[in-house]
């Protein structure tokens, strides 16, 4: 995805026939304003779809998976697919660890992180692509990504304007899962941005800063001198390694912090607030991502079961 910040700088972004593994965008450009070409948002419904499951979310990726790998295949290439999220344990804290068991475990999450990287770098799709000639690389990653990130535009829900290119094999396992290829890609746009909305809108509401205010006091108590977990991670990832015990001390302290102070049970309902307000007048594109994925499941199934079939 586009880099996001205070400058809104946009670069292109070309992705590594490695970067296959996960569901990126491919070849993705950022612009700051302009007219978005986007697909006519569908009729509001009144009943929001259901989540997608995690072994849903599964299937889609698998299939997407073979569906890459079938497509670079046909073009001369190998491509070996891999697991949605090759780290089971990994978890998402957006408001900061508050569940002690998984910190006792995993401390402030250096080991899944040292995991990733082990992955990354032994993922028989990097040598692979690592071992081919120059020329060979350009024309993979030409495959994979389409020649330039234009064909498709979508807006996002802060008003940035993306273009990826509607050719290449990831393109071209999208539209094979989704569809419509534009629609897709703007609502996956929307969703992503609406994600990193809300959570920036409840880090900023003034709710939230006084139950951080009461989880600094509480870690202070325990010896550790952070305003809030944004800045305990900030801190923390400008040090060398901690030592496995002293991380999994400040983890746990941050997740006891988050319960007793109140400040998991606040972030949880802002969440939950500022979710409701950000679709409001939008539910028809707040909720497209979900409805593309329930109904791609079918031939989600249909891929992996002709797969399995197949050998």
């Amino acid at each position: 995805m586009p880099k996001r910040n205070g400058a809104r700088t946009c670069p292109v972004t070309a992705a590594l026939l490695s970067m296959l593994t996960a569901a990126g965008l491919g070849l993705t450009a950022c612009q700051p304003g302009g007219a978005a070409k986007t697909p006519p948002a569908t009729a509001s419904h009144a009943t929001p779809p259901r989540a997608v499951t995690a072994q849903e979310l599964d299937l889609l990726h698998r299939a997407k998976q073979l569906l890459l790998r079938d497509c670079m295949r046909a073009h001369g290439f190998v491509y070996l697919p891999v697991p949605r999220e090759p780290v089971p344990e990994a978890r998402d804290f957006p408001y900061g660890i508050d569940d002690a068991a998984w910190a006792a475990r995993h401390g402030l999450g250096s080991d899944i992180d040292r995991q990733r990287e082990r992955i990354r770098r032994q993922d028989p799709n990097q040598v692979y692509f690592r071992a081919l000639s120059p020329q060979r690389k350009a024309v993979a990653l030409r495959v994979a990504n389409g020649p330039e990130p234009a064909g498709l535009t979508a807006r996002t829900a802060d008003g940035a304007v993306l273009t990826r290119s509607n050719q290449g094999c990831l393109a071209e396992s999208d539209r094979a899962l989704y569809g419509n290829l534009g629609r897709w890609f703007q609502a996956v746009s929307t969703a992503d941005s609406l994600a990193e909305l809300r959570r920036q809108r409840v880090l900023g509401d003034p709710a939230y800063t006084e139950a951080a205010r009461d989880w600094s006091a509480c870690m202070r108590k325990a010896g550790h001198a952070y305003a809030d977990p944004v800045r305990l991670r900030a801190a923390v990832g400008r040090q060398p390694s901690l030592p496995k015990a002293r991380e999994v001390a400040l983890a746990l302290a941050e997740a006891r912090c988050a319960t007793t102070s109140g400040l998991a049970a606040v972030a949880a309902e802002l969440d939950r607030e500022h979710a409701a307000r950000l679709r409001q007048g939008r539910e028809a594109e707040a909720d497209a991502q979900r409805r593309l994925q329930l109904t791609a499941l079918p031939r989600a199934r249909s891929v992996v079961d002709g797969a399995t079939a197949g050998g």
